[in-house]
């Protein structure tokens, strides 16, 4: 004959399920089955929340839709959480991120590029000798990772006032009403 348990949840726990349900005391947040406390961390854990949300949903047999309402998230964020624990395991919550690294501008082509910036040639031209486009070029100079030389700057030569040519100051002198 089947034992009967009696789901005993510690005061101030939410109930999730008649049998799981969790609590928050300080920073730490704890769940339980049937009163015994499987699981905590601290409340500002991301990734240990998307864990353990997955994981009761998948093993502990609560529906994404209780999971949703009881923590107060969007259904899509549960979703993606089982199908990431499904697809990945454990490790795929606590994994650093994969990025792309830099396509085109490796090191050693910002290397060649810098060398030939400072040997006084022009950004367009080492990008097009690079085979670079010249929008990534400029850019990679505006963020930094390359430094351009300062053009050389033409003093201003001080320019006289021309007076106006005589046929403007032949138009100018008649009136409108004789013309």
């Amino acid at each position: 004959m089947a034992q009967l348990v009696l789901p005993l949840f510690p005061s101030g726990a939410t109930e999730i399920t008649p049998t799981l349900s969790f609590s928050r005391v300080d920073q730490t947040v704890t769940y339980f089955h049937s009163g015994m406390p499987i699981f905590s961390h601290d409340q500002n854990e991301r990734a240990s929340f998307r864990y353990i949300t997955a994981q009761l949903h998948v093993t502990a047999g609560a529906t994404q839709a209780q999971l949703s309402r009881a923590f107060g998230v969007p259904l899509i964020t549960i979703k993606r959480a089982v199908k990431q624990y499904r697809a990945l395991g454990i490790k795929g919550f606590f994994a650093p991120r994969v990025t792309r690294g830099a396509a085109v501008l490796t090191a050693n082509v910002l290397e060649q590029a810098q060398g030939q910036l400072n040997a006084g040639q022009s950004a367009i031209a080492v990008a097009t000798e690079l085979g670079i486009k010249t929008d990534t070029f400029t850019k990679a100079i505006r963020a930094g990772r390359l430094h351009a030389l300062a053009k050389k700057k033409m003093p201003k030569t001080q320019v006289m006032p021309q007076s106006p040519p005589a046929a403007l100051k032949l138009r100018r002198a008649i009136p409108a009403s004789a013309a």
